[in-house]
């Protein structure tokens, strides 16, 4: 089951609010539509959104208002990074010299190689991370107990995930993986929960307040996280809840690693405090979506009192000090080395 891919001109794009109830694909025509579905949450994950985008720019490449649609595709979710790096790719193919026909393939030949990189940078974390995993099995002789947070898995990337990569690339290490709901949107239940199943690697659910008992308690061995961004400084922006779990590791001596690929390095922030943190509808606070078993249907109910108000940050910001090492596709580093990702 793949989760982009560019057919006959035009963008597919697994659904991925509908899962874990439906697997179904929209095909977006026009760049509009691609903004859309950045926006709704149909494509999330930093990588994946920044291909979306770049593929976005090909759709709209004989538009009239083509930079226009160029602005609002970089700028359809404003945390997530990945996709302003991808995009100085696009403006370069977009500002040579040609026919619209020429344009048109350069454009395309552009967002082919976002994917790809994309591709193969999670795919090199997942290698720089296997050997971490490696080294902790050796010590502990057991299971390996992992903390995750959102979904950094292969639904958030074209394939392979962040997070989740060194899972994938080891299946000879034996883990078991803790996966907490991502309130409010679930993504841990909904997305995580769904490709560590289709992978058969072995997890439990936890709502999200149990986390820090968890790694209390000694359950958590280690925890990985994506990243939306990560600043300068090696501040952290990633889903809302990460900084929790951090601090709960820090304080109990549990390794907290964070894996991202080069591009989701932000080099242009000082500090994790300088991000625009996304605000996003209260309705996905007020309202939830489930499966009904009696009626065998999805439904969407109302969870709090009638007119009960809301606020939903998308993101909060991890300071560096409580991060271990960031398992990147160019190596594993501390923040001090963080530099070394800028990409020429």
């Amino acid at each position: 089951m793949h989760t982009i891919a560019w057919k006959d001109g035009s963008l597919e794009v697994l659904d991925q609010r509908l899962l874990p109830f439906q697997t179904q694909y929209q095909t977006l025509s026009d760049w509009r539509s691609v903004v859309v579905a950045i926006k709704d949450m149909t494509v999330r994950g930093a990588p994946i959104i920044a291909v979306a985008a770049a593929y976005g720019a090909v759709l709209a490449a004989n538009d009239p208002d083509f930079f226009s649609a160029l602005d609002e595709l970089e700028h359809a979710r404003p945390t997530a990074v990945n996709v302003r790096q991808a995009f100085k790719r696009i403006r370069r193919a977009a500002e040579l010299p040609g026919s619209e026909q020429l344009r048109y393939q350069m454009l395309l030949n552009a967002a082919r190689a976002v994917e790809i990189d994309e591709l193969h940078s999670c795919r090199r974390i997942g290698i720089y991370g296997k050997t971490l995993l490696e080294t902790l099995w050796r010590e502990k002789e057991r299971t390996l107990n992992v903390m995750t947070h959102c979904n950094a898995g292969r639904l958030a990337c074209v394939d392979y995930g962040t997070a989740t990569a060194p899972i994938y690339l080891a299946p000879e290490i034996p883990v078991h993986v803790w996966v907490s709901e991502t309130r409010p949107r679930n993504q841990g239940f909904s997305l995580t929960a769904f490709e560590l199943a289709e992978r058969g690697v072995a997890h439990t659910l936890i709502p999200d307040n149990a986390a820090g008992f968890l790694i209390r308690k000694g359950d958590v061995d280690l925890v990985i996280v994506g990243a939306d961004r990560v600043t300068k400084n090696g501040d952290v922006v990633n889903k809302i809840g990460t900084y929790l779990k951090a601090l709960a590791a820090y304080e109990s001596g549990v390794p907290f690693y964070v894996a991202l690929p080069s591009a989701t390095f932000d080099p242009s922030l000082a500090t994790g405090d300088q991000t625009p943190i996304e605000t996003r509808s209260e309705e996905e606070v007020t309202h939830i979506w489930g499966y009904d078993d009696e009626r065998n249907e999805v439904r969407r109910l109302r969870i709090v009192p009638q007119n009960a108000k809301a606020v939903n940050y998308g993101f909060d910001v991890t300071p560096a000090k409580f991060v271990t090492a960031y398992i990147t596709d160019k190596g594993v580093f501390g923040a001090d080395k963080l530099a070394t990702l800028i990409k020429n």
